[in-house]
């Protein structure tokens, strides 16, 4: 069974401070094993509890780890971080989306650990709420707790999955990116392109009109091989602000939903672009969909730069129409 982590949200803030403040490591025992297990596994799944009470009873966590400062005190600075971050007691998520949002959002412990005025010995707060170890650790990066993908890695992953498909009769891609593949190529990119393989893919399908695409789920490797956002272990895409899979999921569905195909589809190259580019003449509503400020894990660059994304698919199309010498 997968590990899981339990944690209170104070001690990811704890986990920061600590680093901030100089430990390779927190000396704390149950910190200790957080940071090993995140840094180990950044998508572990992790709740967040806290003593909330009421309907949210069935996710108390008692009190053993709270801090000398009381009740009250733990509660609060709980639920201050759980507000910041907009999540409510009891939810589990890949610690990667949950540090994300804490780097985002939380860029200093003021008014969350301790206060500007104390209005009592209970509400003293932490010792080091002001001691800016917090704020150090912070601007330290979250590459202090989830460490990025190396360079030299990524290059020679690229090397590796290009030889594969430059022998590959059918290329297997998740569906959005065929779409990905268009905006690039209207948008002037062409290979050598380090973040992924799909303008080397189209420059195969304009020489070779008989390779076959397969449509599968999730990032596979022959395509995203080098991207930065590519996890490795899941096969997976953990996405810019490690939002994880979720809006990549739904373009995928939209693009097959738009072409009335499923996963597994094995289909020519040149006859599946047949059917993408009379079916799919804008990716506006496809993969372009309109951001909304308070969806925060599914928020999209697709989205955000609509027009241009838009426009370069719709120029991209019409070159590829000719490229693939489609009607």
């Amino acid at each position: 069974m997968e590990k899981k982590l339990e944690v209170r949200p104070y001690q990811l803030l704890c986990l920061i401070c600590s680093i901030g403040e100089g430990n390779k490591e927190p000396k704390d025992a149950k910190l200790k094993i957080i940071f090993k297990e995140i840094r180990k596994n950044p998508d572990i799944p992790v709740t967040l509890r806290c003593n909330m009470g009421g309907v949210f009873s069935y996710q108390d966590c008692g009190s053993k780890d709270d801090t000398p400062e009381g009740f009250e005190f733990n509660l609060k600075r709980d639920l201050d971080i759980l507000r910041l971050i907009d999540l409510p007691p009891g939810i589990t998520l890949p610690a990667r989306i949950i540090l994300y949002r804490i780097w985002d959002r939380i860029k200093s412990v003021s008014g969350i650990c301790g206060y500007d005025e104390i209005t009592s010995d209970v509400w003293k707060g932490c010792e080091k709420a002001k001691s800016g170890f917090y704020e150090k650790g912070h601007e330290k990066g979250i590459e202090i707790l989830i460490t990025p993908r190396n360079k030299e890695e990524m290059k020679l992953e690229k090397e590796k999955s290009l030889e594969v498909m430059y022998k590959s009769k059918v290329i297997k891609v998740r569906p959005h990116l065929l779409l990905c593949a268009v905006c690039q190529y209207g948008g002037g990119i062409r290979p050598p392109f380090e973040p992924d393989n799909l303008p080397e893919m189209i420059q195969v399908l304009i020489k070779n009109s008989s390779i076959k695409i397969q449509l599968v789920p999730k990032a596979d490797w022959l395509i995203c091989a080098p991207c930065p956002y590519y996890n490795k272990k899941f096969n997976d895409c953990i996405g810019n602000m490690g939002r994880c899979s979720l809006y990549c999921d739904l373009k995928d569905l939209n693009v097959l939903q738009r072409l009335g195909l499923t996963y597994g589809t094995i289909m020519n190259a040149h006859k599946l672009y047949q059917i993408i580019f009379e079916k799919i003449p804008t990716v506006a509503g496809v993969c372009a969909i309109e951001n909304f400020p308070f969806a925060w894990l599914w928020h999209n660059y697709c989205g955000e730069t609509l027009f241009d994304h838009v426009r370069r698919y719709e120029k991209g199309r019409e070159m590829l129409i000719k490229e693939f010498k489609l009607k």
